[in-house]
C-alpha cells in the first residue's frame, strides 16, 4: 500500500509539473479575477482527471490544441522562468558573502555591532533559552491546549482495562 502510495504521489507530481509548463497563465494575463480563478479551476480538473485517468485522450488533445494556439505565450513564460532563475544564482559558494552589485559598483558590506559569543542572543537577536525554560514553555503550551498529564494517565488505564476485558 505505501509503494502505490508513493508511486500515486510520483506520478500526480510528474503530470502537475508538466500541465505546469503549458497551462503558465498569470492573473496579469485575464480581464479578470473571476476569469483567472475559471482558468486555474479548468487546469486543476484536467490534472485530476489525468491523475485518476478519467477520460485521458480528450484531456491530451486539448493540451495539445492549447499547446499549438499558445506555443509563443508557453515558451515567454519558460523563459521568463528560466531568466528568474538564473537571476538568484552566483559564482560565490554558498554560505560566503556576495557583495551585492548596483550600476555595476559594488556595494560595501553592511556594517553593525556583531553580538558577542555568549551574549544569550542568536544571530537574529532572538533570546537563546535553557532547557528549564524550554520545558517550562512546553508545558504551559500544552495547558493552554486543554491537555494534562493526569486526563492522559486516566485514558491510557481506561484503554489498558478495557483490553484485559475483550
Amino acid at each position: 500500500m505505501v509503494v502505490s502510495a508513493a508511486n500515486a504521489f510520483a506520478k500526480e507530481m510528474s503530470i502537475r509539473k508538466r500541465i505546469a509548463g503549458i497551462y503558465n497563465k498569470r492573473e496579469d494575463d485575464f480581464s479578470s479575477l473571476r476569469e483567472y480563478n475559471d482558468y486555474l479551476e479548468e487546469v486543476e480538473d484536467m490534472i485530476i482527471n489525468l491523475v485518476e485517468g478519467i477520460n485521458v485522450p480528450a484531456i491530451e488533445a486539448r493540451i495539445s490544441e492549447y499547446q499549438r494556439e499558445n506555443a509563443e505565450q508557453i515558451m515567454n513564460a519558460q523563459a521568463r522562468k528560466s531568466c528568474g532563475s538564473q537571476a538568484g544564482t552566483s559564482n560565490v559558494p554558498q554560505g560566503q558573502y556576495a557583495p551585492a552589485v548596483a550600476g555595476g559598483i559594488a556595494q560595501p558590506r553592511p556594517m553593525g555591532i556583531p553580538n558577542p559569543l555568549g551574549s544569550g542572543h542568536d544571530m537574529m537577536g532572538l533570546e537563546y533559552e535553557d532547557e528549564e525554560t524550554r520545558r517550562i514553555r512546553a508545558e504551559k503550551a500544552a495547558r493552554a491546549g486543554g491537555w494534562s498529564f493526569e486526563i492522559s494517565k486516566k485514558r491510557a488505564l481506561e484503554e489498558a482495562f478495557a483490553s484485559i476485558w475483550v
